[in-house]
């Protein structure tokens, strides 16, 4: 008996889904656990997998097509099997199931963020039986790789980016690249429209939403950072993975929410939800725009321990790795342009959370202390506020315990 395939819910904010690439076609024999195709939502690029076993008799959604949540995308079943009646039934009864989702087809994470679509069909050079993801398609197209040639070091030998990066340390871009298209005269006004993501048309609606809805204000101070550039070089001695400034901004911003409680606040229009635990929003620049894996129950973890976990998702997110579940949850959140060298910046709320901290660069300025001028390290921080949620005391409070933890770090030992 045929079985419809719908577009399942893949995201917590997810309410349409963009067939990036159909991996089987209408006729072909499926067995379960085969990726039918690979579905661009609004966090990442994620394998569509069949959890039944038949042919392929139908595809509803084309590729490069978006499909809201359960809408019907596949139908598999027996050869020859006719599905007109239960195409109409589907039709007709789509609307109702949006109110109650049934049950959607097992959906496995993969290794590609929902960056660039444009090369995630399969090319004729491309074996079917060769699975890659959409950007490491495309980077193999633009260096000119045969992907048959390249090992694949993702989920079920899946071919991902770092391996079209390792490749490339090997083998030279291929020589019969097609010449780039250029103006053909000086003065001549160029430009390329290219479609924007699934990703970053969801990170410009929650923006929009966030700026123009919540209420923002801003409270900004500038910390003494000494005894944290002094103390770095020490704590590195005994620590088992290198520990940044950004690690320790993360563990005193932990501790003074510990103390400040009413900043881990969340707006739900009709009440304020007070989270007891802190899951840390980081903040990282990807291809595709800025994404923010969390780093859950920051407070209880070590220097060393948040220094590590910071890290992995920093690199999962670079690697475009991340699961739906590494991006879930943040009560809180830190944006750190320091290292790009921004002396100070303003942040727009990362809903639902109620709070962002825009922190700024480490960097050596004259200070007056004890009457005299002399060289200083500062770092001047920025609190976004949703003021539906967080009044300014609040905020005020929260910066000043934060602000004293980085002037003397010690304090982060007892509290």
């Amino acid at each position: 008996m045929a079985e419809i395939i719908k577009m399942p819910k893949m995201s917590d904010t997810m309410e349409e889904g963009v067939i990036a690439a159909w991996l089987k076609k209408e006729g072909d024999t499926v067995k379960a656990g085969d990726i039918l195709a690979e579905v661009e939502t609004d966090k990442a690029t994620m394998e569509l997998e069949a959890y039944e076993e038949g042919t392929l008799l139908h595809i509803g959604v084309k590729e490069k097509e978006a499909a809201p949540i359960n809408a019907v995308i596949a139908v598999i079943g027996d050869p020859g099997e006719d599905i007109t009646t239960l195409l109409k039934e589907a039709a007709q009864t789509t609307k109702k199931q949006e109110a109650n989702p049934a049950e959607s087809p097992r959906v496995v994470p993969t290794t590609s963020s929902a960056v660039d679509t444009s090369a995630s069909s399969p090319t004729p050079s491309t074996p079917a039986h060769i699975f890659a993801s959409p950007l490491a398609k495309k980077m193999a197209k633009e260096k000119g790789y045969e992907l048959a040639n390249i090992q694949g070091t993702g989920a079920g030998s899946r071919i991902i980016k770092r391996d079209i990066e390792k490749m490339a340390t090997t083998m030279p871009p291929q020589k019969n690249l097609p010449t780039p298209t250029l103006p053909s005269s000086v003065g001549e006004e160029y430009y390329e429209d290219i479609p924007a993501s699934t990703m970053r048309k969801t990170i410009a609606k929650r923006l929009v939403e966030s700026k123009f809805s919540a209420p923002h204000f801003y409270l900004t101070v500038n910390v003494d950072m000494d005894q944290v550039v002094a103390a770095r070089p020490s704590i590195n001695e005994y620590a088992p993975i290198k520990v940044s400034f950004n690690d320790i901004i993360i563990k005193a911003a932990s501790m003074a929410i510990r103390q400040h409680p009413a900043v881990n606040t969340e707006w739900l229009h009709d009440k304020i939800r007070y989270n007891k635990h802190i899951h840390m929003g980081v903040a990282v620049a990807i291809e595709a725009g800025l994404i923010v894996p969390v780093l859950r129950f920051a407070d209880n973890k070590s220097l060393a321990a948040i220094a590590l976990e910071a890290k992995m998702l920093r690199q999962k997110a670079l690697d475009q790795r991340l699961s739906p579940q590494d991006l879930k949850g943040s009560t809180f959140t830190i944006s750190n342009l320091g290292m790009l060298g921004i002396e100070s910046f303003t942040a727009i709320v990362n809903p639902p959370a109620a709070c962002i901290l825009a922190v700024g660069e480490v960097k050596q300025i004259p200070v007056v202390k004890e009457g005299e001028v002399v060289p200083g390290y500062a770092m001047k921080v920025t609190l976004s506020c949703d003021h539906r949620a967080v009044d300014g005391a609040v905020g005020a409070a929260f910066l000043q315990t934060f602000k004293q933890l980085l002037e003397d770090p010690r304090k982060m030992l007892v509290y």
